[in-house]
């Protein structure tokens, strides 16, 4: 059971319009895996251009991938006639970024008027394994169109 309930029924549309516009998303590879009141879920999958220089996923890739879950976790409950920025956030870096594919995982903490504060992760997926790579806390804006 989903403890959120948005004020905008056509949230989901809203998220994968907003998503398709996003030019680094393409770039990265990366695609909507699941959108629900308060979490999304976008995935992505391993490939050299994205690595740093020890073979392992770019940590400005990983931190990108999931501050776009957390921000479009926090904007299923804005309102239809809002943007939603990040102000802040803090990522921590638990394990290299190794894996076939990855899972950024964003979910709402809580959500206000203006201020939503969401937790995201960074799964790594290898063989069928799964290990949380990175760790984020972030604070997003919603904000008039």
């Amino acid at each position: 059971m989903n403890e959120y309930e948005p004020v905008d029924p056509n949230y989901e549309a809203r998220i994968r319009s907003s998503f398709e516009k996003q030019g680094v998303m393409k770039t990265i590879g990366a695609r909507l895996f699941k959108i629900a009141p308060g979490e999304v879920v976008i995935e992505f999958s391993y490939d050299p251009s994205l690595t740093q220089q020890h073979g392992y996923i770019h940590a400005g890739v990983v931190t990108t991938v999931v501050d776009s879950a957390c921000g479009y976790a926090a904007y299923t409950l804005m309102p239809a006639d809002s943007e939603v920025l990040s102000i802040e956030y803090k990522v921590n870096f638990m394990s290299p970024a190794k894996g076939e594919f990855f899972k950024s995982i964003g979910k709402v903490l809580r959500s206000g008027r203006t201020i939503t504060v969401c937790s995201g992760n960074v799964v790594a997926v290898e063989r069928g394994k799964e290990k949380v790579v990175a760790t984020m806390l972030a604070t997003m804006i919603s904000v008039a169109k």
